[in-house]
């Protein structure tokens, strides 16, 4: 079964490209998101951002597309002779680690129009907005091709040891996948040149090129991502007609295609980290396409979002989010038409990239704190005194630091505090809030936000939970206080024993 953007090249045989004659429809979003969108590309399969914010948009027909401020400039960057036919094309793009400062060079992944037909890896130099005319250096020929024109793969990203890493299909051929005789299926690592670096993990027992195989038992890993600050690899594995993957990015592994899609138990094989069915709820789809850790230099988003992993599917037309943390999945946009690529900005937006059709755009997801009152801790009437209570007994103040009441292996007390506008947006849990409590002498305490939730039956009101640290002075009053967003409420006075 073919899966992949190629799906929607069958549409496109119908479909001519006319950008002024066609609408984008938005994305339905959370609260507090929003997004711009530029239109003006033909068949985008992939993009890339920049180090000085410039979007590289590759076009299935073989242009290299730029964005520049904001505005999609009318001279390609490069255009290439590729065969575009099926899942075929100008397929991935990726910036030397030392783009913009000991180098200029920009890699394509591409399938070639000459005979015998395969896919390529080549580097062009940039001079500004355009490629320098004749740069091309081939570093990378890969297998030749059967009639087959789909699972291609095609994304390429340098990882953090400075090897490019090269996601490669199995030509719609499974068996390709288990063998080592030939690099389709695989993940591949090569260096900058397109030599192959010794320490790879197959490259005593792989020979001549196939030394470059880094991991097996892949079927069309159209879309893969390293995490900022750790060098995680996450590799988005399209399935057949059961599973979509999410699989963790280890050297040597071997993920099973075509025994095993989905998760498994089999030893022999790395199950995925995540995987979701083949339907038509907002949780299945048919085709993963793009992946995107949310670690950028700069946060936007709540900070809810950091470290997780956005990912898309191209029939679902959905976009959700998987926490590595606790292995679990949460929605996150819907209403996409066909989405193919995820990327975070430096500045912490989430691009998102839509075939539509053949009259592609890419969006931009940015994040708007709501202008919202401070966070107001309910108090007696005409006083500072805390309404508070203590989580256990529902005792009022004065509180003891530890209490026989508490089960927990400290016994500290717990408090019970009632807090005006806090209210969580999508997303957010109780780490979002952020408390502290003062003393006479102004001492600060931090206090541990162990549960945030709304008061039942009063939507206004959302309880606290706060656990006193062990140097809480006794004997006399502490003013708390809660944060959210950068927003601090009032100092409500608790009594201590």
């Amino acid at each position: 079964m073919q899966r992949f953007p190629g799906i929607a090249v069958l549409v496109l045989a119908a479909c001519a490209y006319a950008a002024s004659f066609y609408s984008v429809h938005a994305a339905t979003l959370p609260a507090g998101f929003t997004e711009t969108t530029i239109t003006g590309v033909a068949s985008p399969t992939a993009m890339e951002i920049a180090p000085d914010g410039r979007i590289f948009v590759c076009e299935q027909g073989g242009r290299l597309r730029l964005i520049k401020n904001g505005a999609l400039l009318p001279t390609p960057f490069l255009t290439l002779n590729v065969d575009s036919s099926g899942e075929r094309g100008l397929l991935g793009i990726a910036f030397d680690p030392s783009f913009g400062v000991g180098n200029n060079f920009i890699y394509v992944y591409y399938t070639v129009l000459s005979t015998p037909r395969h896919n390529r890896v080549s580097r062009f130099s940039a001079n500004g907005d355009v490629a320098v005319a004749g740069s091309e250096t081939v570093i990378l020929e890969l297998d030749n091709l059967s009639s087959a024109t789909n699972h291609n793969g095609g994304a390429i990203h340098f990882g953090p040891d400075g090897k490019l890493f090269v996601a490669v299909g199995e030509n719609a051929n499974p068996d390709n996948s288990k063998i080592l005789n030939n690099r389709l299926g695989k993940m591949l690592r090569i260096n900058s040149d397109g030599s192959i670096p010794s320490d790879n993990p197959f490259f005593n027992v792989a020979t001549g090129a196939n030394r470059s195989i880094w991991a097996l038992g892949l079927r069309n890993p159209f879309t893969f991502a390293f995490q900022r600050g750790t060098g995680r690899l996450f590799i988005n594995d399209v399935g057949a007609g059961t599973w979509e993957e999410i699989n963790d990015g280890i050297a040597g592994s071997n993920y099973g295609w075509p025994d095993s899609e989905g998760p498994t138990s089999n030893p022999a094989f790395r199950s995925p980290l995540f995987a979701y069915q083949h339907g038509n709820t907002s949780t299945t789809g048919c085709a993963i396409a793009g992946g995107a850790f949310y670690n950028p230099l700069n946060v936007q988003f709540p900070s809810s979002f950091v470290g997780k992993y956005f990912f898309a599917d191209l029939c679902g037309g959905w976009i959700r989010t998987f926490d590595p943390a606790t292995g679990t999945a949460a929605s996150f946009a819907s209403g996409i038409v066909q989405p193919v690529d995820l990327k975070v900005g430096a500045d912490g937006s989430l691009y998102y990239l839509s075939i539509n059709f053949g009259n592609g755009f890419v969006s931009r997801v940015q994040f708007t704190a709501p202008s919202t009152p401070a966070p107001v801790i309910v108090t007696e009437t005409n006083s500072d005194l805390a309404i508070a209570l203590d989580s256990v007994t529902m005792m009022r103040d004065p509180f003891p630091l530890t209490t026989p009441f508490n089960f927990s292996p400290n016994g500290r007390t717990r408090l019970m505090l009632f807090v005006m506008n806090l209210d969580l947006l999508a997303g957010e849990n109780s780490l979002a809030v952020t408390a502290r409590a003062e003393d006479a002498s102004l001492n600060v305490f931090p206090l541990t936000v162990e549960f945030v939730g709304k008061v039942p039956s009063f939507d206004w009101l959302t309880q606290v939970v706060v656990r006193l640290p062990d140097n809480t002075p006794s004997a006399q009053p502490i003013f708390v206080s809660v944060s959210l967003r950068g927003q601090t409420s009032n100092k409500a006075r608790v009594r201590m024993n």
